[in-house]
């Protein structure tokens, strides 16, 4: 019986995170109150407050939740050696996480400001910059270096700029990749495209 109410708890924490993005999203982060997020989900604030007493622990919630992946890739690719094929796999992976997250970064892109000045901006800062460190090789020239720094922004970048092309989404996120793949190929003097 426990289990059943422990499960009906995630559904709510899940849907109020779902709900609090979506609206984060839509209006931006400083024009949602808590109170109009409880509206949305039909219930009383009293309820939302017990899962989440601000508006930023859902958001820090919903960071922890849904950047889990980049932390296990960050992990991984610091077992690795620094190789080419590491590299293209690094970027493969957050491909993926990034695609798994597409709520979390379109309301981080949109509302970069609010991001900035809440603590979530600081952790993916430091997310960021281990991947960063990842990708780089100090002793290779600073070009080489800057190939591989805006592969990883370019996988950004392309996640929201092409959402205003036509076609499959999987397909426009395939063809960021690649870009991002060339440029870290080009970075090693490598133009095979794996």
């Amino acid at each position: 019986m426990q289990s059943g109410r422990q499960q009906r708890r995630g559904d709510t924490r899940q849907r109020i995170q779902d709900v609090a993005l979506e609206l984060f999203a839509e209006q931006g982060y400083e024009k949602t109150s808590l109170r109009e997020i409880a509206e949305h989900l039909d219930v009383t604030k009293a309820a939302l407050y017990y899962h989440f007493k601000t508006k930023e622990d859902i958001l820090i919630s919903l960071f922890e939740d849904l950047t889990g992946p980049i932390d296990e890739l960050i992990e991984w690719g610091s077992r690795q050696p620094r190789t080419l094929d590491t590299k293209r796999e690094l970027l493969r992976r957050y491909s993926a996480a990034l695609a798994s997250a597409e709520g979390l970064f379109r309301f981080m892109q949109e509302n970069q400001a609010t991001v900035r000045e809440l603590s979530i901006g600081e952790m993916f800062k430091e997310r960021m910059l281990s991947l960063m460190a990842l990708m780089q090789e100090p002793d290779t020239p600073l070009e080489n270096q800057v190939r591989c720094m805006s592969a990883l922004f370019t996988l950004h970048a392309g996640s929201f700029a092409l959402k205003s092309f036509e076609g499959d989404p999987e397909e426009k996120r395939g063809a960021v990749l690649t870009v991002a793949i060339d440029l870290v190929s080009q970075a090693h003097g490598d133009d095979t495209r794996r």
